[in-house]
């Protein structure tokens, strides 16, 4: 019981220590957020974070982890949800792209991740998070023939390396609300090339 316990307000001050990280990141950056703040602002002292983090970066990498894991669930959900199995990858597509637009996603995994990270770790991570679910979609797809039938990994890599390319220039246009439209039709291009009858 008393282990038990001790667990739970374990986990209780990591998931305040990230959600206080996730928000100072996605608000300032990853460069303007002290670890100090982190601490003070979850309540903890710093020793407390120590327990739980070996540092910052390590910090930064939980709570990338957790907009990344929030990205996937929202972009497999968009692609349930789609009735029309000719639609779901132009719909997972267009749900990650729409996720993009979130300034905290924008920040931390586009634009803070892959220095932070370093390119191999981030490159890793985003393999872990995306690559599966960007494998998924395009089996289905050509389960259901709607796309033409090719060797899957090198597909899911070309169209992961595309997308993540895309959600980079958006988050780094001045007008992110075109950037999103054009780079939105010009993936709806791509897979249309992809058809059987293209």
């Amino acid at each position: 019981m008393a282990a038990t316990r001790k667990s739970e307000q374990a986990e209780a001050t990591r998931r305040a220590l990230v959600d206080v990280a996730r928000r100072l990141f996605a608000a300032r950056g990853y460069a303007a957020t002290p670890l100090e703040e982190i601490a003070r602002l979850a309540h903890v002292t710093r020793g407390a974070l120590y327990h739980h983090f070996a540092g910052k970066q390590d910090v930064f990498r939980a709570v990338y982890e957790d907009v990344e894991r929030e990205l996937v669930d929202r972009v497999a959900g968009a692609v349930a949800a789609e009735p029309q199995p000719a639609r779901q990858l132009a719909t997972g597509v267009d749900a990650f792209l729409d996720a993009c637009l979130d300034p905290a996603v924008q920040q931390i995994v586009l634009l803070d991740a892959p220095s932070v990270l370093g390119w191999d770790q981030w490159h890793e991570l985003n393999q872990v998070y995306g690559l599966g679910l960007v494998q998924a979609a395009l089996a289905g797809a050509m389960e259901q023939g709607t796309i033409e039938r090719q060797p899957l990994e090198p597909l899911a890599h070309l169209l992961l390396g595309a997308l993540n390319e895309a959600a980079l220039a958006m988050a780094r246009a001045e007008d992110v609300q075109t950037a999103r439209r054009e780079y939105g039709a010009g993936a709806l291009r791509l897979l249309a090339g992809l058809r059987p009858d293209a």
